[in-house]
């Protein structure tokens, strides 16, 4: 049988609209994975539906509406351009599907499928492995293709040490970033810190001593907080910023056993060292999403201005950037070569 490739674009997902109804509905759906709150699901379950689900709703809504736009929310409408666009470029047939809530990963598959697809590559956008994130994506795109016959896959790996895939996150960058006066954070995404030692070999490494990011292990190539490090020195490297120039820190955390050090306490400590200017870059999202632009550029941004921060700067993501489809082009051109 001759191969006919197909492309499937995946991410987290968004509410289908800004009404409570289908707010509750997408985090009912992203909180009841096992992969994002992994406790046992009866515990999972008083937990989000008991408790989360009627007091969290509200809340979240007034954060998307803030950021919603006429097409809806930034996260789909960027993917798919994303899509149109990289279809163009490779001129093969590009579907996107979420993790959770619509248009689906199992939406994705059948699009492709009916474009005579039989062959899909797989690819998460999320730079970073992560149990909740790209592990999380890769089972349930699994699941729904064995539901499927005659159809071959193919997933790439995640990309936070490319060199193509840095040039682009450091020229994003650039045009922000002044090194004589701003100080630059990596802002990555939350995650518990026991997560990392349910990854492969992580429970004898991971967080054993303070540098165990740096220690080489096999834990690594599934250890979300070594690969987030490793990004941000990279980048660092290539845009000449010296250690005192730039900080990692983690947001969106929901208790106190979360990745260290939070992005939002390090803001007065920065401010305290005299740094006012801050460029913000958050390297966990390759597309703008509720967690960066209202969560950073809304409320981090105020939380500085308020606390006396003169000016910030929040480096989109990559989005639909020429350099970053280009790039996105050339993996899946290797892709169809090693199939």
């Amino acid at each position: 049988m001759s191969k006919s490739f197909g492309v499937l674009l995946n991410n987290i997902g968004s509410p289908r609209s800004t009404s409570i109804k289908d707010v509750r509905e997408y985090l009912g759906e992203f909180l009841m994975d096992p992969k994002v709150i992994d406790l046992p699901w009866f515990f999972r379950s008083i937990l989000v539906r008991g408790i989360i689900l009627n007091t969290r709703p509200p809340k979240s809504r007034l954060a998307y509406e803030k950021i919603w736009t006429k097409k809806g929310s930034p996260l789909i409408v960027i993917t798919k351009n994303v899509a149109e666009t990289l279809q163009k470029k490779i001129r093969l047939p590009v579907e996107i599907g979420m993790r959770y809530s619509r248009p689906s990963i199992k939406d994705g598959i059948e699009k492709l499928m009916d474009r005579g697809v039989n062959h899909i590559l797989f690819l998460p956008q999320y730079p970073h492995y992560a149990m909740s994130s790209f592990q999380s994506s890769e089972v349930f795109f699994l699941k729904e293709l064995h539901k499927k016959k005659g159809i071959f896959h193919s997933i790439w790996k995640p990309i936070y040490q490319e060199n193509d895939y840095l040039d682009v996150l450091a020229n994003t960058i650039k045009p922000h970033f002044d090194r004589k006066k701003d100080h630059l954070i990596f802002s990555y995404h939350g995650l518990p810190e026991h997560h990392l030692a349910k990854t492969s070999g992580g429970n004898a490494h991971c967080l054993k001593n303070k540098n165990c990011c740096e220690i080489k292990h096999s834990c690594h190539q599934y250890c979300y907080r070594h690969q987030v490090y490793r990004t941000s020195l990279l980048v660092a490297d290539k845009l000449n910023i010296k250690k005192d120039g730039y900080d990692i820190s983690f947001q969106s955390r929901l208790n106190k056993k979360w990745l260290k050090p939070f992005t939002d306490k390090l803001i007065p400590k920065l401010l305290q060292e005299g740094k006012k200017n801050l460029v913000v870059v958050c390297p966990s999202f390759l597309v703008d999403c509720l967690e960066t632009l209202e969560e950073v550029g809304i409320q981090l941004k105020g939380n500085f201005t308020s606390l006396g921060g003169e000016s910030f700067k929040l480096v989109p993501c990559l989005n639909d950037n020429e350099e970053f489809l280009n790039f996105l082009n050339k993996k899946v051109s290797q892709m169809m070569i090693k199939n």
